[in-house]
């Protein structure tokens, strides 16, 4: 049996909100968290996530049905590092590792949300590399190494531990964080595998979210005159170096396992926890049309997601991770309505609108506008990426199909 432990903080200022212990034996690994009592008196007190009140507890989570991330609690999970970050954790720490050990490992500047895990001797617990967060002038040096390691080269241990550390939570694909000055940025690579231009394409249609009405990260692209460009997120859970506690609607909904959720459930966490509902009740609905209209591939519980603002309340956070997929199969994977299809399906959209809170004859005039500006502007948002045209009329698909139609025809 192992065990370990960390004192859980908050921000910048370290403030203590609770003690996490994670104990493996064998092949099972769950773990404990219970609140400090202190934070449940302080004034600024909240609930980390909202089936962990701040005021009960000791809280388990245990790993089920062979799923090692269920160890954690959804919102420690969200800040750990998903498929890419934990590849190149197992390859600068070698294979093996628990899920404490890849939430731990990961560079304590980069992690999302405000968590932060400090050991029993007050030392904040981090990765190994010594190195700084990369600055956005290493942004060529980083993307080479990204490169390297994804070919199966040799790459020094500084360099792997360096790269492992800032890898970022979340995703399959190639990323670093990169500090410019104060502002930390999410650099997402352009793959050695890739067959399409997957991060012009993000940067175009995130810039045409925008153009809708919809609130994005600020983005840009890198190297863009080279064979790998760079995506650049800003990340939008941090203040200059102020950091946002931050949870995923998986988190929010508290889904485990194989659970997928819906539109409708998040607008009920939404009812209960948003500091202005029908703001966002609204901003998801037009996400929700704009997924549809882009045939967005990754729209997932852990592609939506909320930032603390106070007083108890989450608020929407930015849109992120969009990627239109031309070749895939006509599904969402968040149903609009609870219990129902996952079909991408604007009818099934409009038909919702009520339980977002928004007349019919509101909803039509956003499907419609949405569409319309879908229709006469991704070709040009893709052009301004460097979207070659040959590559945009592989993605036509993506937008011209039978759904814009209806939406445009309502």
């Amino acid at each position: 049996m192992t065990e370990y432990y960390a004192r859980v903080a908050l921000g910048e200022g370290l403030t203590p909100v609770g003690e996490l212990r994670f104990t493996q034996t064998g092949p099972r690994q769950f773990s404990i968290f219970s609140y400090d009592p202190a934070w449940a008196k302080d004034p600024r007190a909240f609930a980390l996530q909202p089936n962990m009140p701040f005021d009960a507890g000791p809280f388990h989570a245990s790993a089920q049905s062979g799923n090692a991330r269920e160890a954690l609690a959804g919102v420690f999970s969200d800040t750990a590092p998903d498929s890419w970050g934990r590849r190149l954790l197992e390859r600068a720490y070698g294979n093996g590792l628990t899920e404490f050990e890849y939430l731990t490992l990961s560079d304590d500047a980069c992690r999302q949300g405000a968590l932060r895990f400090v050991d029993a001797l007050g030392k904040i617990i981090t990765g190994k590399a010594n190195e700084a967060v990369p600055r956005l002038l290493d942004l060529e040096a980083i993307t080479t190494i990204a490169r390297a390691y994804e070919q199966g080269k040799e790459i020094s241990p500084a360099d792997m531990q360096a790269l492992a550390g800032a890898g970022g939570s979340g995703g399959a694909r190639p990323k670093a964080n990169v500090r410019d000055g104060d502002v930390l940025w999410l650099a997402k690579f352009t793959s050695v595998h890739d067959q399409h231009p997957i991060e012009q394409v993000e940067v175009a249609t995130l810039n045409l979210a925008r153009m809708c009405g919809i609130r994005i990260p600020e983005v840009r692209l890198e190297l863009a005159d080279t064979k790998f460009p760079v995506a650049l997120v800003q990340r939008f859970d941090r203040r200059g170096r102020a950091r946002i506690p931050y949870i995923s609607a998986r988190t929010a909904l508290g889904k485990t396992g194989a659970e997928l959720g819906s539109y409708t459930e998040i607008v009920d966490f939404m009812r209960a926890a948003a500091p202005d509902p029908k703001v966002d009740f609204e901003e998801l609905y037009r996400r929700m049309v704009f997924t549809i209209l882009v045939s967005n591939k990754d729209d997932h519980l852990k592609n939506h997601g909320f930032l603390y603002v106070g007083s108890g309340r989450w608020r929407l956070s930015p849109m992120f991770d969009v990627n239109p997929a031309p070749d895939r199969n006509p599904h969402l994977e968040t149903a609009i309505m609870e219990g129902g299809t996952h079909d991408r399906s604007i009818k099934l959209a409009l038909e919702a609108c009520e339980f977002f809170e928004i007349t019919e004859a509101d909803a039509r005039k956003i499907i419609r506008a949405t569409a319309q500006r879908v229709s006469d502007g991704w070709r040009e948002t893709f052009r301004r990426a460097g979207v070659s045209g040959a590559q945009s009329r592989d993605y036509e698909a993506a937008f011209v199909h039978d759904q814009s139609e209806i939406a445009l025809g309502l």
